[in-house]
This record gives C-alpha cells, structure tokens and sequence, in this order.
C-alpha cells in the first residue's frame, strides 16, 4: 500500500499492523484512540509531530519488510 499523508491511520493499520510501531516510536502513543478516522497529517498535527518525518519512518519500515 502506497501511504501519503492523506492515507488515514485505519487504513495503514489494516494493512499493515507493523505500522502501529513506527507510529508508536514517532510519538503517537494513542494508535487506538479516535486518530484511526484522521489522516497522517491530521494525526500528526495534533500530536505535534512532523508529518513528513513520520512519513519517512514509515516509508522505512515498508521498504524494510518488503
């Protein structure tokens, strides 16, 4: 599955569970709270994240397990 930041979270997780840990480890803890409705960038704002980086780290892993 290609991800952008317009992929929502629940879509990335049925995909891929891996995914959960990359989230994890970027700073989104809350994986299973309401965020599963948002995109990556909304996520990631809310969080305070940077949704290109926390791209990129998914980005990472896909390439990794492939």
């Amino acid at each position: 599955m290609e991800i952008t930041k317009e992929t929502l979270i629940g879509e990335m997780l049925e995909s891929d569970m891996g995914i959960a840990y990359v989230l994890m480890q970027c700073g989104m803890h809350c994986v299973g709270c309401p965020s599963i409705g948002e995109s990556l960038e909304e996520a990631c704002a809310v969080h305070g994240l940077d949704a290109d980086a926390v791209l990129a780290a998914i980005q990472e892993y896909q390439a990794s397990v492939q």
